[in-house]
């Protein structure tokens, strides 16, 4: 009896230690490390100090980076080219979600993914610019903070006339290459002539070129200045 009372014991002891063996050895593994890409446009102090801000919160809900998150971040300077090589980067990394600032990265970014998760911020009208279906329910893989919709532009030419009451003509600098750019100068350009002002496009893009064009409108009196929101706004402006 004496044995079969130590082997059961030992069957039973033995069940246990089984039966731990796998909480034990899942507590034993490395946490999981989430990848974040972030994809800015202009590397400047006040896009630097956002993204301070931005890395910083993480660590308050307890992501330290290198234990249980890890942050790429790029910084496209407003380069279309270049900001279309990161986006399809950070989607060939697979990373558990992409934050970008502004409107540059989201037409390649959405050409690249559809199940990425997509957060955005400072992006102008993002209904109107087709990134979302709506700002009630964004649809799809993008959501974020809207800067403001398409309709607050058209009384940009009317704050200029307020401002210097002589302007008659308005330079407007945006960049044609995303939705933002066309859709900004389509409402000023609509309402300019109103309030007696005529919108005169000029495309954000190569540094001389601008300043030549910005120079040859200068010559003319009357003459004022409306910068659109984009990451080349900032490149050239800010």
């Amino acid at each position: 009896m004496q044995d079969v009372h130590l082997k059961r014991r030992e069957f039973i002891a033995l069940r246990g230690g089984a039966a731990a063996w796998p909480l034990a050895a899942r507590a034993q593994q490395p946490e999981r490390v989430r990848r974040i890409g972030v994809i800015a446009g202009a590397n400047d102090p006040v896009m630097q100090a956002r993204h301070v801000a931005f890395f910083r919160e993480p660590q308050k809900l307890g992501w330290t980076e290198g234990r249980n998150v890890h942050i790429d971040a790029r910084w496209s300077a407003g380069n279309a080219a270049e900001t279309r090589r990161y986006a399809a980067e950070f989607v060939a990394l697979a990373p558990d979600v992409i934050f970008t600032s502004g409107s540059l990265a989201m037409g390649p970014l959405l050409e690249a993914t559809r199940t990425v998760p997509i957060v955005f911020a400072i992006v102008p009208d993002p209904a109107g610019s087709g990134y979302v279906k709506s700002l009630s329910r964004p649809g799809g893989n993008a959501t974020g903070f809207m800067m403001f919709e398409y309709s607050l532009c058209g009384k940009w030419p009317a704050l200029l006339k307020e401002i210097a009451p002589h302007t008659m003509r308005a330079a407007v600098l945006r960049d044609p290459a995303i939705p933002p750019g066309i859709g900004q100068f389509a409402v000023i350009q609509s309402v300019a002539g109103s309030v007696g002002v005529e919108a005169i496009p000029i495309n954000l893009g190569d540094t001389a070129e601008l300043k030549r064009e910005v120079a040859d409108f200068a010559q003319s009196g009357n003459g004022g200045l409306i910068i659109t929101a984009g990451a080349l706004s900032a490149v050239h402006v800010i």
